[in-house]
C-alpha cells in the first residue's frame, strides 16, 4: 500500500504574491499617513500664527487706547505712518508713560519701548528695547498696516491722507496680514482692529 506524505506550507509563488499585495497596500497607506501628518502640521502652524497675531492686536489695542501725553509733556502721538506708529502709554502700570513704537521691518512686526529717565524726564533713543512681535507679515506697499481717521469717522470712509496731521487723529485702524507658511498652500490670515484713543475722544 502506497503511503502519501503531504507537507503543509506556502509555495514560493504564494509568498511572492502575498509580499506583492502587502507592498501595494503599504505604499499608498504610508503616503496617506505622511499627507495627514503634513496637513496636521500646516493647520496647527496656522492656528498658532493666528492666535499669536490676535495676541499682538490685543496688546496694541490696549496700549494705544490708553495713550496719554508723555512725561515730558509731549503730545500723546509722536508719529503716524502707514507701517509705523509711535505714541506714549503707561504699559506696566508704574505711573510713567513709555514711548511705544510699533513698526514693520521687512516681514516682521516689531515693537520698540523707551522708558523715561531722569528729572526732568527724557526719552533716550539709545535706550530703546526692540522685540519682534510676529513674523511672516505680508502687508505690501499697497496694503497699509496703520490707517488713521478723524472725528468725522462713522464706520466707513477714507482714511486721512499721508503725511497725516497727528492732531486730527481720533481713531487708528491696524490691518495685519500673516502667512505662517509662505511656501505652503495655506491661506494667509488677515486680522483687523479699530482703536479709539480715549484721551482724544470727540464725536466718535
Amino acid at each position: 500500500m502506497t503511503k502519501l506524505n503531504y507537507q503543509s506550507g506556502f509555495t514560493l509563488l504564494e509568498i511572492l504574491v502575498v509580499v506583492g499585495i502587502v507592498v501595494i497596500i503599504s505604499v499608498p497607506l504610508s503616503q496617506f499617513q505622511k499627507d495627514v501628518f503634513v496637513q496636521n502640521n500646516l493647520v496647527q502652524s496656522g492656528v498658532l500664527a493666528e492666535e499669536g497675531a490676535r495676541s499682538v492686536l490685543r496688546q496694541f489695542t490696549s496700549e494705544l487706547r490708553s495713550a496719554a501725553p508723555a512725561n515730558t509733556g509731549a503730545y500723546l502721538l509722536a508719529s503716524a505712518g502707514t507701517s509705523t506708529l509711535t505714541f506714549y502709554s503707561d504699559t506696566n502700570g508704574d505711573g510713567l508713560r513709555e514711548r511705544i513704537r510699533y513698526f514693520l521691518a521687512g516681514t516682521s512686526l516689531k515693537k520698540g519701548v523707551i522708558a523715561p529717565t531722569g528729572s526732568p524726564a527724557t526719552y533716550v533713543s539709545n535706550n530703546e528695547k526692540i522685540s519682534t512681535l510676529t513674523d511672516n507679515v505680508i502687508n505690501s506697499t499697497s496694503t497699509d498696516v496703520f490707517s488713521y481717521y478723524n472725528e468725522n469717522f462713522n464706520g466707513t470712509g477714507t482714511p486721512l491722507a499721508q503725511p497725516v496731521d497727528i492732531s486730527l487723529i481720533r481713531l487708528v485702524k491696524i490691518n495685519l496680514g500673516i502667512d505662517p507658511n509662505p511656501n505652503r498652500p495655506l491661506a494667509p490670515i488677515w486680522l483687523t482692529s479699530l482703536v479709539m484713543i480715549r484721551n482724544l475722544k470727540g464725536n466718535l
